[in-house]
């Protein structure tokens, strides 16, 4: 026999000692399928983990991008009430000037400066809220006071005090209104007259 041909037949002592080592791998053989079997649940555990980790981080990703359009939207809240005050008194001296017939160039000065200050705001998002007429709303509406109305019925605004504001759909002030109780009742009425 040539030393190939020795080393394709099988040796006695190679297959004893497979023969040998057979019944030790079958007892390690459980023990490796309950490694492999608690690596698996510990690897799935993991996964599912990983997965709400995942989920989680999305969420957060868009209230983070949310809080971002929110704070780019609303930024300039503060500005804007500060120059409401501006807006009411040029409102103000418009009217006083009026009544007491001031001049009419300054007054036309001070319309335009404020129809110019008001195109910016309407600009900005700032929007007047409705007042006159229109149902009590305790979300825009401040009342200051509450009274009989024959003309207007109950809890419609009868008049408004100091104009309210909304910043896209968030109230930037609320407008100071007095607001109607209804008819007066007949009986108060009739001893009034009497």
């Amino acid at each position: 026999m040539t030393h190939d041909q020795d080393q394709k037949k099988p040796n006695a002592n190679t297959i004893e000692n497979l023969e040998e080592a057979s019944p030790v791998m079958d007892a390690s053989d459980s023990s490796v399928q309950d490694e492999l079997a608690s690596k698996t649940e510990e690897c799935n555990a993991l996964n599912d983990r990983y997965l709400r980790l995942a989920a989680e981080f999305e969420n957060y990703k868009r209230l983070i991008q949310r809080d971002q359009r929110e704070q780019i939207r609303f930024g300039n809240e503060q500005i804007l009430k500060e120059l409401l005050p501006v807006v009411d008194n040029m409102e103000r001296a418009i009217k006083a000037a009026r009544t007491s017939g001031g001049d009419s160039s300054l007054v036309q000065g001070v319309e335009l400066t404020l129809k110019q200050l008001s195109g910016t705001l309407t600009k900005f998002g700032v929007q007047a809220i409705e007042t006159t007429g229109q149902e009590f709303d305790p979300s825009a509406h401040q009342a200051v006071s509450y009274g009989p109305s024959n003309d207007v019925p109950a809890n419609k605004v009868l008049d408004e005090f100091q104009k309210g504001y909304r910043l896209h759909d968030r109230i930037l002030r609320a407008a100071m209104v007095s607001v109607s109780s209804g008819p007066a009742n007949s009986s108060e009425h009739d001893s009034t007259t009497h």
